[in-house]
């Protein structure tokens, strides 16, 4: 009903304003009346911390929202929609659900911090403040300058909330988080225990949480005038981030279907349509596989059969289309050794449209809870996986990558190879977490403590100790890239950044892709083109920007950039 609600009305800062006006007016007649306890006119502030963070997981996910469009953007998935070769509209319904759900928190936060400070709630308000401040940085890193000091002000008369500029909206999220983690180890005010859904009121793990968000934050802003390496020194001095899997913050999905749809959004969208909507990127597959030319050539990842799931076995053509007479495949990708089937991204050829519900790889049981490749092939239908995987925000092992580019880039001291051996053993340990939370009745191997896993490290270690030092980045970052697969926000982030990893180019001088099946149907490197710049920032809703009488005019998405980008 939630997911319906928001594309049928369309909202945007104005319209959620209207409907959290509503809320403001019975809190005030709450505080003012007498009211039978056994109908409250205002929800208890635990579970409006429950429905924000709900609408926080959302602005980054599948199915409805941004991560539809990133992940083409970063080159894990392709897509025939128009974020093809970065085609993504002012009025991409996607985008716009994101925005309203980043403006929900907001609002929703507002709520908590001003019914919450009164009442002397100071843990859940401190909650509420980071999920406030995170957000924030949100926005910010997606469309730069937007509303924040009026965006939920219209209680008080503000119809069209101002533009405030992206450096502004991140030096006051910084703050608020500060104010948050704070406020949370108060120790005032009630333990929201499960109705938090991510820590279950864990303080402890709250405060680990909190400090490898600001970990994040410094490292994305570092290359610009806000960075302030004292503040980075002393949360370093302090040293309490994550340590384990254990800590990550991410959102639970299980296989529960009713009375509410908890599965995995990217399951939902993928194993359960009439048509393939996420193609797995030939150009990530060909790095894992260790094909790339230019990066981790000759390593091939033992994670490639977690990550994606071959309908196809090996040798077999493409039933939608393949004609076995001949032995043409009509694919516009396909892996004949291993049953990989998909498109290229902005391709132009003349199979990239045909049908493949029943060739196309789908998504793995590691990024949405769908099935683990075997190699026995089979239908990626409802029966194929469980859809129990989570979506993972912030990783212990995502920091780890953090760490090592920080001492990369001699901002900090340490070994940035060690580091990067810590950050992928820690990444392989949560494949395998994520695998035994997922309910799947499939048998599927442990990576860690497997030759296949320890080969592939000592392999990229190699690799590692012979390289430059911009070389040595792009290997961090690659890595990065590839074990935070099924969270394309912060690798969007990371690209604009630090140019890395080096993402498919139709235009470049070498041959795009290296497959080579040895038939008589190989691929044609001038069936792929590019007609659009990268958008370095994503486009503002149209719809704000026709009700906001304080909007600038829409960006060229192309051009504006965020403060920090590099």
């Amino acid at each position: 009903m939630k997911n319906i609600f928001k594309i049928n009305l369309k909202n945007h800062t104005l319209a959620i304003a209207v409907l959290v006006s509503l809320l403001f007016c019975n809190c005030s007649d709450y505080l003012d009346v007498n009211t039978d306890p056994n109908n409250p006119t205002v929800a208890p502030l635990d579970q409006l911390l429950t429905d924000t963070q709900r609408n926080f997981n959302s602005i980054t996910e599948f199915r409805l929202y941004m991560a539809e469009v990133l992940s083409t953007y970063v080159h894990q998935l392709t897509s025939r929609e128009e974020q093809d070769q970065y085609g993504t509209k002012p009025d991409n319904a996607n985008i716009h659900n994101s925005w309203d759900d980043a403006y929900s928190v907001i609002t929703e936060a507002d709520i908590i911090i001003e019914q919450g400070t009164a009442e002397n709630e100071m843990i859940i308000v401190g909650m509420a403040k980071v999920l406030k401040g995170y957000t924030a940085t949100i926005i910010a890193d997606i469309w730069g300058d937007a509303p924040y000091s009026e965006a939920s002000k219209l209680a008080t008369g503000t119809v069209s909330p101002v533009f405030d500029d992206q450096n502004s909206i991140y030096a006051s999220a910084l703050s608020l988080i500060d104010e948050g983690l704070a406020n949370i180890n108060s120790g005032q005010g009630s333990n929201p225990d499960t109705q938090d859904l991510f820590y279950n009121g864990s303080i402890p793990q709250w405060n680990k949480f909190v400090n490898t968000l600001k970990l994040k934050l410094y490292n994305e802003i570092r290359l610009s005038p806000m960075f302030d390496a004292s503040k980075l020194n002393a949360l370093l001095a302090a040293n309490n981030f994550m340590e384990s899997s254990s800590d990550d913050f991410e959102f639970p999905y299980s296989t529960t279907q009713s009375p509410a749809e908890e599965r995995n959004p990217l399951f939902r969208a993928s194993y359960l349509t009439g048509q393939t909507a996420h193609y797995a990127s030939p150009w990530f597959y060909e790095i894992l596989k260790g094909w790339n030319p230019s990066i981790h050539n000759g390593i091939e990842d033992p994670r490639l059969a977690y990550y994606f799931f071959n309908q196809l076995t090996p040798g077999q053509l493409p039933p939608d289309a393949g004609d076995p007479e001949t032995g043409d495949p009509k694919a516009d990708y396909w892996d004949r050794s291993t049953g990989f089937h998909s498109i290229r991204f902005g391709s132009v050829g003349p199979n990239r449209d045909f049908s493949s519900r029943k060739s196309s790889t789908y998504p793995g049981i590691y990024p949405c809870g769908g099935r683990y490749d075997d190699g026995l092939g089979g239908d990626a239908d409802v029966d194929a996986g469980t859809g129990a995987a989570p979506h993972r925000l912030l990783t212990y092992h995502e920091s780890l990558f953090i760490m090592a580019e920080l001492i990369q880039a001699e901002v900090i001291p340490g070994d940035a190879r060690a580091t990067l051996e810590e950050a992928m053993t820690a990444a392989f340990k949560k494949v395998d977490d994520v695998v035994a939370n997922s309910e799947t009745t499939q048998t599927v191997p442990k990576l860690i403590g497997s030759t296949a896993v320890d080969d592939f490290i000592t392999g990229i270690l190699t690799e590692f100790d012979a390289a430059s030092a911009t070389k040595k980045m792009e290997i961090i970052m690659t890595q990065k890239w590839v074990s935070t697969f099924g969270d394309p926000f912060d690798q969007y982030n990371d690209y604009r950044r630090t140019g890395f990893p080096i993402l498919a180019d139709p235009l470049g001088d070498s041959p795009e892709y290296q497959l080579d099946n040895g038939d008589d149907w190989p691929l044609i490197d001038s069936e792929t083109t590019l007609t659009r710049p990268f958008q370095v920032s994503l486009f503002w809703p149209q719809s704000e920007l026709n009700v906001n009488e304080n909007a600038p005019a829409q960006k060229d998405a192309t051009a504006y950039k965020i403060f920090w980008d590099n």
